[in-house]
């Protein structure tokens, strides 16, 4: 596992006793919770996010495809073990990213989850209908480039990305979007420099500097669909070739490490563990200041739901005090919260 900078182990595990005494304190005159749920929810999960939310096992024909692993697996375990809540999971892989956010609307999900960043353009269909709510964020994220260990030098800040470089992407993720936003691939609206030549199945495209032509993390023009790589019509800019759409993100990685591409634009939490996980051939090389936040989405008809999630959640984090360095040093952090909880609730009764 990665290991963040932070304070001893020792330490961080005072500082986390007195935010727990402080919550347990401040919702001591609370009144009891009720339950969010009378059944089992269906939970799906993004199957390749490691170490956010991944399957045992990448063989969608095995059992371990169906186990759920990483920090999202093990903070619904958490709200599982809180007593009063009423909440258990059945829980389902979902091997394709795109759009995976709008699956809590259908009959077949509750609840949708893995590494999903909180966006106001995510809560709507392609009609601009309202079709989900966000849960509270439980986890902090910001994008980056991986990269091999020898290029660290030349890739080291997205303004030194050129033409003859080739960075690799999952299409409808804040990692492509950032990468072509910091690069001047689109703006801020996610429509396309014009002169951008776009490789689709139908054959390529060259966007003209109009919103026919746009990319956002919540979808693409129909025209850019199914997108295999973007060419710039600047120096200054690199080539953006787009694999994982089925396989998942270590397509992407494996890709980097046959030199197919020279870089990987994604989340930092991913970049952080494949960099490890490589014993130092890659490396994370560029990353961006922004911070954004992560969380799962409900039926935009299940109000209720996403309240009392809500309320689960932020205990769970200690209203997002805790998070992924601390699941890092201590994955049984979020399990201890959910004692805390219930030793406070037996108390009260």
């Amino acid at each position: 596992m990665i290991m963040a900078p932070s304070p001893s182990i020792f330490i961080r595990m005072l500082l986390l006793g007195t935010f727990c005494l402080c919550s347990v304190l401040n919702a001591a005159g609370d009144e009891e919770s009720e339950s969010c749920a009378d059944d089992a929810l269906d939970f799906g999960f993004y199957a390749f996010f490691d170490p956010v939310s991944y399957s045992a096992d990448e063989d969608a024909e095995s059992e371990g495809f169906h186990r759920h692993l990483g920090y999202e697996a093990d903070l619904l375990t958490a709200l599982e073990a809180m007593q009063g809540a009423g909440l258990s999971f059945s829980r389902h892989p979902i091997p394709v990213f795109d759009e995976i956010w709008l699956q809590s609307a259908s009959p077949e999900y509750d609840i949708v989850g893995g590494g999903i960043t909180i966006l106001d353009s995510r809560k709507r269909d392609a009609t601009g209908e309202d079709r989900v709510f966000f849960t509270s964020g439980h986890i902090i994220f910001r994008q980056s480039l991986l990269t091999r260990a020898e290029d660290e030098a030349r890739m080291n800040s997205y303004d030194k990305l050129s033409s003859d470089l080739r960075v690799g992407a999952l299409s409808s993720t804040t990692g492509e979007f950032r990468l072509l936003e910091l690069t001047g691939l689109v703006d801020e609206k996610g429509v396309l420099a014009a002169g951008v030549q776009v490789d689709t199945p139908q054959g390529m495209v060259i966007a003209d500097g109009s919103d026919d032509y746009v990319i956002t993390p919540a979808g693409e023009s129909p025209s850019l669909a199914e997108r295999s790589a973007l060419h710039p019509p600047a120096a200054a800019m690199p080539q953006v070739i787009y694999l994982g759409r089925d396989a998942g993100e270590n397509e992407l990685i494996e890709a980097l490490q046959a030199k197919t591409i020279d870089a990987f634009a994604r989340g930092d939490l991913g970049n952080q563990a494949a960099a490890h996980a490589s014993g130092g051939s890659l490396v994370v090389a560029a990353r961006d200041d922004k911070i954004e936040y992560g969380g799962f989405t409900v039926d935009i008809n299940a109000p209720e739901l996403a309240a009392c999630l809500d309320e689960k959640i932020n205990w769970l984090t200690d209203d997002r005090r805790i998070g992924y360095g601390d699941w890092v040093e201590d994955p049984s952090v979020f399990m201890r919260r959910a004692q805390i909880w219930n030793e406070r609730r037996a108390q009260e009764d």
